[in-house]
């Protein structure tokens, strides 16, 4: 196997990495975001997420064995995620049906999204 040169980097770059948005947000978009990364930075939320968002909806009968945790603990769990606009629920009965809200994750991933595109003093 071969040696690989190392990159060529040019004098005028500024940063090793690409920013993570393409322009600052403004006030009103990272107040709309925010509760999303809040919601999500619990690990519980996180794996509540990661089980509603594998399949294209699921019963809160099947996430409460997941955990070892009691019931109104795991609702409150999900009332954060929905209050946070991640998931959508529905009450069927006695049982709360939940699934992932596409575009809330649609405008997370485009806020995520790196460019291609390498920065040179900060623009694009």
């Amino acid at each position: 196997m071969s040696k690989q040169e190392p990159p060529v980097v040019s004098s005028n770059a500024v940063a090793c990495c690409s920013p993570i948005a393409v322009r600052p947000m403004d006030a009103d978009q990272a107040a709309a975001v925010a509760p999303m990364f809040k919601a999500l930075g619990d690990p519980v939320r996180l794996r509540l997420m990661s089980m509603i968002a594998s399949v294209a909806e699921i019963c809160v009968c099947d996430l409460t064995p997941a955990f070892d945790l009691s019931g109104p603990t795991i609702s409150h769990h999900l009332k954060v995620l929905r209050e946070a606009g991640l998931v959508h629920s529905e009450r069927r009965g006695t049982w709360v049906w939940y699934r992932v809200k596409p575009e809330a994750f649609q405008h997370l991933g485009a806020l995520l999204e790196i460019s291609a595109a390498p920065t040179v003093g900060g623009t694009r």
